[in-house]
């Protein structure tokens, strides 16, 4: 989860088991580890005592609350498994809830091993026929629900309880997704609704379950000219950690051709669906914190390119994104803006070299970051491997 926090490189000291592993592969460790004299900026202790299940809400995965807020919210989906918790222990946790038990009418369990070694581990001991008994839907191993057209995604309105990672609307699907734990996720499936290992009812519950538009083709062409100052209509998104799925979902992850791309751009951004419709060519995407978060895909910046937009402003990025665009040459800035009294429809000059946005339409100007000069020398390069802007 490094990259959700905008971090670059996140290093762990291995424990004995992990070097262990590697030795029993043969495989030669990496031991990172401090020196003895190490000093620390910061020393975070948590306390853990008294801590009870917690679980995420939808479009939020630092949303975390305990199970017992929103007990018996009723659900139509869980899903167990991807990188996070799709190990054995986790598989071997579901089993425990399981065992004996059915999963709700109307809900659907999904559970995906992570590896082709855990699945075959859950079959030697016994744990497939134990989710098959249940009910459940098993997989064939890997990241499952994170990508579309894989067992995990849901559809519009459906409720999902799942041990993903991430719950970004459009993540996993058009429905809502609550994060949690294998145990709350088993519990919720064979309660049909949200619940702990600790309060299965004994009957579950049973309730009646409550397209895509085709976007217009993008005709624009990416020219080879890079301008340090650029104008055109402000559009105001006042939303923090919109991720790549909301940019340009997965689903269109087979479109390789940057003029095909832009009609998608912000497909999946509840409110915000018609983009690639009303922008126009030159406009300023204005944005809050921690843009681009989320998977790494290349379409997420290009589709802005195809649409000809001159520029995003984000209080930050995210930093695979930050990268990709940079090296991309698509011009990207920071600064707080989303209140600094611009409005969606104004009309902008901004000034990469300086970092000064003037206001044609309100007679004002405000500051942000300009380029630094390894973005600026990418930039008028056309990019890191030239092709242009």
């Amino acid at each position: 989860m490094i990259t959700e926090m905008g971090g670059i490189i996140g290093l762990f000291q291995p424990s004995k088991e992990i070097l262990d592993y590697f030795e029993s592969r043969g495989v030669e460790p990496v031991n990172v580890e401090p020196d003895a004299d190490a000093e620390y900026e910061k020393t975070v202790e948590i306390d853990i005592e008294g801590l009870v299940p917690m679980i995420a809400r939808p479009g939020h995965p630092d949303d975390a609350i305990p199970v017992s807020e929103v007990q018996k919210t009723k659900i139509d989906s869980v899903f167990i498994g991807s990188c996070t918790d799709g190990r054995f222990e986790d598989m071997q946790a579901a089993a425990k809830i399981l065992e004996g038990r059915k999963v709700a009418p109307g809900v659907v369990l999904k559970i995906v091993p992570a590896t082709e070694s855990v699945w075959k581990k859950c079959l030697d001991e016994g744990l497939i026929k134990i989710f098959n008994d249940s009910g459940a839907l098993v997989g064939n191993p890997g990241c499952a629900g994170c990508a579309a057209g894989q067992i995990g995604q849901n559809g519009p309105g459906e409720v999902t309880v799942s041990t993903g990672n991430r719950n970004y609307p459009g993540k996993q699907g058009k429905g809502s997704v609550y994060l949690s734990s294998p145990e709350t996720a088993a519990a919720s499936a064979i309660a049909g609704f949200i619940t702990t290992a600790q309060n299965i009812p004994e009957e579950p519950a049973v309730f009646e379950r409550g397209e895509h538009e085709a976007a217009v083709k993008i005709e624009h062409e990416v020219t080879g000219e890079c301008p340090t100052k650029v104008s055109g209509r402000a559009w105001i998104i006042d939303r923090d950690n919109i991720d790549t799925d909301m940019i340009f979902h997965n689903r269109y992850l087979t479109i390789t051709d940057i003029h095909q791309m832009g009609q998608y751009c912000f497909d999946n951004l509840e409110g915000f669906k018609d983009f690639a419709k009303k922008v126009k060519g030159g406009d300023i995407v204005i944005v809050g914190k921690n843009f681009g978060c989320g998977s790494s895909r290349q379409q997420a910046v290009d589709c802005f390119k195809s649409l000809k937009v001159s520029a995003v402003i984000a209080e930050s990025f995210g930093a695979i994104y930050e990268r990709n665009a940079i090296n991309a040459a698509m011009p990207i800035l920071t600064g707080e803006l989303i209140d600094a009294g611009i409005e969606t429809g104004d009309e902008l000059v901004v000034d990469f070299e300086t970092g000064v946005i003037e206001n044609k339409t309100k007679g004002k100007t405000v500051k942000i970051n300009p380029f630094s000069e390894v973005q600026m020398d990418i930039y008028r390069r056309g990019g890191l491997l030239g092709g242009g802007c």
